[in-house]
């Protein structure tokens, strides 16, 4: 009882702390009724009940419970909120700028209106309502959203992204293409004349309002002349897990990426004669440099084991990674490291470990990527690197069934 005591009271002391009395800014209270309850019942799908409603973002420094005692609700009240809902919504986790509604309503006995429930939209599709004018009760909610089909062929003229530009699509179908063929195609030196192919969904909320597009169900990227396919398709139905596999069920993940960054230019390859400015005479350069502008993200190309966190004044802040008996990475020049990440950190393919600089010896920003094979340091972008697993093969004629339809549409499209 007594430390429940302390903790209440170290909760409410917190809450006075950071509390002020500045009433919210966009109160839609002072419009009728009527009108507002209708958009919020139409918006969050909330039962028609006659709310004082106010409808704001999360400000920086805004807390659950700074924005419920704003609203004049006890501090005891806020502290059994939290603690009741506490394994189904993690209040710390509302973040600066998302959308919230409080409604309120005026108890018999009570001459200030108290909040009745509290809305917090994650995005633009995912919603939680925590009410708490009875029981306390917790639910986590989608709107109601249309998709609509699309196609799309893109040749490449200038770049990825102005040309997607160009073509009115979504920025986010660069990230997607990246992400489907990141072990397959150098996104750093497509060619003009390289074109890709996607069958998408936009998404729609009330069939009028855009909110983006889903996953990219079907793809075909033409790169150095060759083309490659990618089928979005379910290796686990129960958990939601999805991969991409080509026409013949081969995955197009492999052991390692292509790059540690996702975007930027090659500015300098592996090469063992090149004359190296900073040093003023010929001297290997063992490594590829990828040029990016400072505290770009660096990710490890493959899952692997820190084994080595430091700073030289050649390599400036780095970190080597081992993947297993055979291949090895290094990555150099950083400006800084990602957090958590220490000598003996198991890391996953794609995890961020650093930033880009131009710490040690360097001319400008940029991560020199190194790469070992059974000891040797070798040239990372010319090493064919093997292929994860396939597809089951209990799930291949199924697999093959199903994509049929989507390859003749990618076929179709000019």
């Amino acid at each position: 009882m007594k430390k429940n005591f302390i903790l209440l009271a170290l909760f409410l002391l917190s809450l006075v702390a950071c509390q002020t009395n500045k009433p919210k800014n966009k109160s839609l209270s002072e419009k009728p009724k009527d009108s507002i309850v209708k958009e919020i019942a139409k918006i969050y799908d909330y039962p028609r009940k006659q709310y004082i409603i106010d409808k704001d973002t999360v400000a920086p420094n805004d807390t659950f419970g700074k924005i419920l005692s704003q609203f004049h609700l006890p501090y005891a009240s806020i502290y059994k909120i939290t603690q009741k809902i506490k394994d189904s919504f993690d209040v710390r986790n509302i973040k600066t700028g998302r959308p919230y509604v409080v409604l309120s309503r005026q108890d018999s006995l009570d001459s200030l209106p108290r909040p009745k429930v509290f809305i917090y939209q994650q995005d633009p599709i995912h919603y939680t309502v925590i009410d708490f004018q009875d029981s306390i009760k917790v639910w986590h909610k989608t709107k109601k959203i249309t998709k609509k089909r699309q196609k799309a062929y893109v040749k490449i003229e200038k770049s990825l992204y102005q040309d997607i530009a160009d073509h009115h699509l979504s920025p986010k179908l660069a990230m997607e293409l990246n992400n489907i063929y990141a072990w397959t195609v150098d996104f750093f030196h497509l060619n003009k004349g390289d074109s890709f192919k996607v069958i998408y969904d936009d998404i729609y909320i009330d069939d009028t309002t855009y909110v983006g597009i889903g996953p990219i169900h079907a793809a075909e990227f033409n790169y150095g002349g060759r083309d490659f396919y990618a089928f979005r398709y379910p290796t686990d139905s129960i958990h939601h897990i999805f991969d991409y596999f080509d026409e013949k069920g081969r995955t197009l993940r492999k052991q390692f990426l292509k790059a540690p960054l996702k975007f930027g230019r090659i500015s300098s390859r592996y090469n063992l004669h090149r004359f190296i400015k900073y040093y003023g005479r010929v001297k290997p350069h063992l490594g590829t440099d990828f040029a990016a502008p400072t505290g770009t993200p660096i990710m490890s190309t493959a899952n692997g084991t820190v084994i080595k966190k430091g700073y030289t004044s050649g390599n400036g802040n780095y970190i080597k990674i081992r993947h297993n008996a055979t291949y090895t990475t290094q990555y150099l020049h950083m400006s800084r490291f990602a957090k958590g990440i220490h000598v003996g950190s198991v890391v996953k393919q794609g995890e961020i470990i650093g930033y880009v600089g131009a710490t040690g010896h360097a001319s400008g920003p940029h991560v020199c990527y190194r790469f070992w094979k059974n000891g040797r340091q070798v040239d990372a972008l010319k090493e064919k690197m093997p292929p994860a697993k396939p597809i089951d093969s209990t799930l291949l004629p199924q697999y093959l069934q199903y994509i049929k339809p989507y390859k003749q549409q990618l076929d179709s499209l000019q």
